[in-house]
């Protein structure tokens, strides 16, 4: 759990680590991350529970919902403090960024029945929704208030509601700081 936290510290503070300054005054999206990995990676019952309940609470303050089981990979990172909803089913690579306002959600009926998987070097604007049993490539950027309901191949950037891709190698470059 550590070492996967500490690629999540990574990506907001780069290679100098994170100062003690700034750990007392860390940012509250931050400390869910924090919160969450432990929740995620405890195999102690009792302890896990525990996580569990606390995660709910700061979901309350935070507005970030993000349930313990979901699966997200080392180098997780989350904009600014909003409202980010994912589903529990959800599958996240590493080095995923994601703005306020996102939804990462399942469908419930249908040929895309189920709920996303986004791979490796991703990142997501603000407001943006992605919905269903699709997969996203590597190194795709999803621009703000972008609807994805349908597969994105890697290097492609998403724009529009509905989604319109446009194919573009290094899509995520210079939007992606620090990567793991």
């Amino acid at each position: 759990m550590n070492s996967v936290f500490k690629k999540d510290l990574y990506r907001y503070y780069g290679e100098g680590g994170e100062p003690f300054l700034k750990r007392l005054l860390r940012p509250l999206e931050l400390k869910y991350i924090a919160l969450f990995r432990k929740a995620n990676m405890c195999k102690f019952l009792p302890l896990k529970l525990f996580y569990t309940l606390r995660l709910f609470a700061l979901s309350k303050k935070t507005h970030i919902q993000i349930p313990a089981r979901t699966k997200i990979g080392e180098g997780f990172y989350i904009g600014h403090l909003g409202r980010v909803i994912i589903h529990p089913d959800a599958h996240l690579g590493k080095n995923i960024n994601i703005g306020t306002g996102v939804t990462i959600g399942m469908e419930n009926r249908g040929k895309r029945k189920g709920a996303p998987v986004i791979s490796d070097n991703c990142w997501i604007g603000t407001n943006a929704v992605i919905v269903g049993n699709v997969k996203i490539g590597s190194d795709v950027l999803i621009a703000p208030l972008s609807y994805v309901n349908f597969d994105v191949p890697d290097h492609s950037v998403v724009i529009g509601n509905p989604g319109r891709i446009i194919p573009k190698e290094n899509a995520t470059e210079d939007y992606i700081c620090n990567r793991v």
